[in-house]
Parts: C-alpha cells; structure tokens; sequence
C-alpha cells in the first residue's frame, strides 16, 4: 500500500480502489448530516442514507486485482446493484461511464483520467429523463471539466484532485442560485454535496495513501457547515419512491429505450441506468404495484423497493416523538394506525415462482390470495435483509433519538435477527439508543404491541422505561388462528400428505395457536365453523380470567362475516371494541390459506 506523502502519477485499480473506500468512508460518517438538508426533489430526508447504501456495496466488493479496468467495472457493478434513490442511481451511472470509457490499460496517467471522467459525464445526463441543473449533476460536470482543462498543466493526481475538489466547492456553492427551492431553504443541494463529502475522502488517501488513516481522518470537513434548518416543506406530486434492478439475458443498447417506454407514463423523476444487461430504474409513482406488473415479461426483476415519500416527508417535517417505532409487515395494522403513530415498516417479500412481491405494497391481499388460489406451486416468503435494515436504521437515526424495533417472531422467521444485527451500526456509535425485541407472535398480535407502545409514547413514556415494558407485554399477548382447510398446510409440508387427505376428508378445520416461546401449535380439530368458534372462544374465556384485558384485534384472510362474527363474540365477553380489525398479511396465509380468522388478545 502507498506510504505517506507519496506522489501518485499514476492510478491504479488499487489504488482506485482505496480511494473510494476513503469517499465512502466521508459518506458513512455524514449521511446524517447530508439526510437534513435534503430538499429536492422531495424533502423526504433520506438522501444521505441512499448515497451510503450505494457506497456500501463498493465497501463491501472484493477487488481481484490491480488493473483499472476490471476494478472500475467491478466498482460499477457494485454501486448499480447497491445503489438507491436519484442520487445513489446517477452516481452509480457515472462509475459506469467511467468504467465504460476505460479501454484495456492496466493503468492511468492525469491526462488520461481527466478525459475518461469528462467522457463519463454525458452517460449520467442520459441516465435522467429531465436532468436539473444545480443538482449533483451539475457539480460533476463542472468538476469533470475543470479535470479536463488541467489535464495538460499536472501530471500528479494529488494536486489534480486538490485543485478539483476546490472547483466543486465552488459548484455546489452555487447550486441555490440555480434551484429556487435550495434559496428558499437556504441549503446546497444534498446529492451535490454528498459528492463533494466523497471527493474529500479520495483526496485523504491521495494525501496519506493509507487506510487506516482513511478511517481515523476527519481534519477536512467541518460539521459546523450542516446546521439543521427548518425546510420549506415541499409538494409531493407522486406518493412511492419505486427502483428495481432488472436483468437482461439477452444484453442490447435498446433495452433502456424499451424500458423508459414502458414505465415514464406512471410518475416523475425517471432515472434509468446501468449497462445493456443491467439497468436500474428510479421512479416517482402512485402506482407501484402496476409499474411492476407493467414490466413483467421484460427482464428478470433482481430488487424492488418503494419508499413512500410522503410518510417520509412527514416525520422529517412533523414527527411526533423522538422514539421511532420500527416493525415489518406481518403486524397487519392498517394503514390509518400506521400514519398516525408514524410506524416504520420493513416489508418481507412473497415469492411465485420466478415472480417475487413486496408484501403489502405490490401486491394487496386479495391479489394475493388470488394467485394462491390459482398457483399450482405454494408461495415461499422471505424476510428483509441485513441491508435493507442497515438502510432503514441509518434513515431513523438521522431523525430520532431512540429507536425501538418489534418483529415477528425470531421462531417464525429472521426478520428479528437481521434487524437486531443492523441495529448495532446505529447502537455502536453511541449517539442513539436502540432496542430489538422477538414479539414471539405475528399478525394483529405484533400489531397490538406496536399500538401499546405507541400510546406509551404518546402519552411521554422515556425509552428506558419503554424497553423495560415490551417482554412483560410479550409475555401477555395471545394469538388464536382459525383455518378452513389442510390444503396449504399439505402444501407447504406441515402436515404429510396421509394425514392431511384423512384430514380433509374428515372435513378438519384446525386450530393453531402461537404460544410464549412463539411457535405454532394446534389446540383443536373441529369439524364445522359453529364448532370452531366454542374451542376458540373457549379458550379465549381461559385468558380473559388472568387479568384486565388490554385490548385485542382480529386478522382475518378474505373472511370479513368471519371476522365480525368472532368481532360480535369478543364484544359480548369484554365489552370494548377490537383495535382493529384487517386483512392478514401474506405470510400467514402463505401457510393456512384463505378463509383464515386470527384472534388476538393483549392483557394488561
């Protein structure tokens, strides 16, 4: 590796490398900052989480060796499938171009470096369907040409990146001059700095040539220069965020025309980037769900995400409390409850086939059971991965003080474990206090908890003492799930193939339960819906006589007259209305089918 002070006339994949490693490193210690003065093009407050989920794929790629062209290619395929929202994918866009306009030198000299980064540029223009001047665009154009007008003058990449990253400073200076939005808020545009931030970090290692100074090196930025501010709260023309990553067999330059044709009908701010055989897109839309479905028969769908903007909009301008409340989607709470107490939800993701869905947002359950209905294959769920809670994390800790997280149980699925795990980035640093708790349910029993601690919070509850509440609460919540048939469970394995034709034919509607360690266990084998409902109430009537009721909610699966039935039912025993009543999410019925009433009870 490179010693201190060592002049750098050549770049090398290696040293390419470490030099974004150092950028990113910039990103990972600012993105909070970067994320408070996001206002454009919507002021949903993430752009610094998405800039280092992007370079975070860079961290995490292996470089096989030391010439430039292969690590520029590699580091361009890391950033496209990392990267996320508009500036992620335009920066993403531009390692492309560069890695694009690199031909086979194992090397480059300044001279040639300034003309592959100017040569990179018009790729990253293209990528947008309306580019925006005063935008991280703009910085890199301006710094890219500056590059290019000394490529002459210096032959040592110390001085070039010096003198570049002074010519940034100027462009982003001037970004609010150019968006009358930034003037308003009084901000530079949050993209553009975050590139400036990254160029900060290549000069670091440029300067000391060594990683470990990289890390602990903090001398050039000022956090001084990010005060938050109280944005100009801005409009939000299209609900849903919405990327994919989509892959090409059969690799062309028309397949970006294609795909631009297909989805620049359904929302604003299209960016489309990537390579002929794999594009990624950035959308704002109200239709996610249709996009999607649109883009069937395309290509193969890698990652989907959609963000929802106007929830983010809403905790960066009237958030609530300063404990966030972070959960997935199996709580089954609907839509009003999650708006109103500013829940965060990570969604797990439904599998058909070579089809897969984001539960809850591209795809309804009546869609849902729909296709379950019609599949001759049973759907296989997965839970979210590390990387979309590191992304979730790094947003929350831009704007909270205290994060609790409540999941599925870790006996079910493990959503908890990668949750708790992409906790401790955020814990390690000691600035906010987390806490990840195994509900050791699902469903509208996750949803009850979540509701509880939110009232606890409402009503001024310190994240102390909140912590210390959820496990006796945990530990006094049932869930009681009525199915009408085997089939599923045939399906899915659950019961042998024997069993379940007896079954069926003996017209069993089993009952299961989810019990304190969180598994699920049948308590009963009724014969008829009449019968179903004295077991379960049955041992409903055994609950009800531990203690006062806290309250309770029912999840059903296309079961409405179900639903309100064991509704009537637990009104006569308690007196007080459900919390809620919803539909089930597509993890429980992955697994019990349509028809399916879920009862749920928090005592106090």
């Amino acid at each position: 590796m490179a010693t201190e002070n060592t002049s750098t006339k050549e770049l090398d994949g290696k040293r390419l490398y470490y030099s974004f490693l150092a950028g990113a490193q910039y990103i990972f210690i600012y993105y909070k900052a970067i994320n408070r003065i996001n206002v454009f093009p919507v002021a949903d407050g993430d752009t610094g989480t998405n800039l280092a989920s992007t370079l975070r794929s860079i961290m995490d790629t292996s470089i096989p060796t030391s010439n430039i062209k292969v690590t520029a290619t590699a580091l361009a395929d890391a950033a496209l499938v990392g990267a996320r929202g508009n500036s992620g994918i335009i920066f993403a866009q531009f390692l492309y171009g560069i890695s694009n306009e690199i031909k086979n030198e194992k090397c480059l000299s300044v001279s040639d470096f300034a003309e592959v980064v100017k040569k990179a540029v018009r790729y990253a223009y293209e990528a947008i369907a309306n580019p925006v001047e005063g935008t991280m665009i703009t910085v890199i154009r301006v710094w890219a040409d500056y590059l290019y007008s000394l490529k002459d003058k210096i032959d040592e990449f110390t001085e070039l990146m010096s003198r570049g990253y002074q010519k940034a400073l100027e462009a982003l200076q001037d970004t609010p001059k150019q968006l009358e939005v930034l003037a308003r808020a009084n901000v530079v545009d949050a993209g553009a700095k975050g590139f400036v931030i990254f160029l900060e970090g290549m000069i670091d290692f440029f300067r000391h040539g060594e990683i470990r100074k990289i890390i602990s090196s903090r001398k050039i930025l000022k956090i001084s220069e990010f005060q938050e501010m109280l944005h100009t709260e801005s409009h939000i023309t299209f609900r849903y965020c919405t990327e994919a990553l989509i892959g090409f067999v059969r690799p062309d330059q028309n397949n970006k025309l294609l795909l631009k044709e297909r989805v620049e009908k359904y929302g604003d701010s299209l960016v489309i980037a990537g390579s002929p055989s794999k594009i990624r897109l950035h959308i704002h839309t109200d239709q996610p769900a249709r996009l999607f479905y649109d883009l069937r028969g395309l290509g193969n769908i890698i990652y989907k995400k959609v963000d929802d903007m106007v929830h983010q909009n809403d905790i960066v301008h009237h958030r609530k409390w300063d404990i966030a409340l972070l959960t997935d989607s199996t709580c089954d709470l609907p839509r009003e409850l999650v708006e109103k107490y500013q829940i965060h939800i990570v969604p797990l993701t439904v599998h058909f086939e070579n089809d897969y869905y984001i539960d809850n947002v591209t795809i309804t359950p009546d869609e849902f059971y729909s296709l379950l209905e019609n599949s001759e294959t049973l759907p296989t769920t997965s839970q979210p991965t590390y990387k979309d809670f590191v992304n979730k994390y790094q947003f929350l800790a831009s704007h909270y003080k205290n994060i609790l997280g409540l999941h599925i149980s870790d006996k079910l699925s493990g959503t908890f474990y990668n949750s708790r795990k992409a906790s401790a980035l955020v814990a390690n640093k000691g600035e906010n206090k987390v806490g990840v708790f195994s509900s050791n349910k699902l469903a509208s029993s996750l949803g009850l908890l979540l509701i509880r601690a939110a009232r606890e919070i409402e009503q001024g509850a310190e994240f102390t003492e909140l912590s210390a509440r959820v496990d006796s609460w945990v530990k006094k919540s049932h869930l009681l799930v009525s199915t009408q048939t085997l089939k599923y469970m045939i399906k899915g394995g659950r019961i042998s193939p024997v069993k379940g034709w007896l079954g069926e034919l003996m017209g069993i509607r089993p009952l299961v339960l989810v019990n304190q360690a969180g598994k699920v266990v049948p308590f009963g084998k009724p014969k008829s819906e009449k019968s179903a409902l004295r077991i379960v109430f049955s041992e409903v009537e055994k609950i009800l006589v531990t203690g006062p009721l806290w309250g309770y909610a029912i999840t059903h699966a296309q079961n409405q007259r179900g639903a309100e039935l064991y509704a009537k039912k637990m009104r006569e025993l308690t007196g007080k209305d459900p919390e809620f009543i919803s539909p089930a999410s597509p993890v429980l019925g992955t697994h019990t089918g349509p028809g399916v009433v879920a009862v749920a009870i928090l005592m106090k």
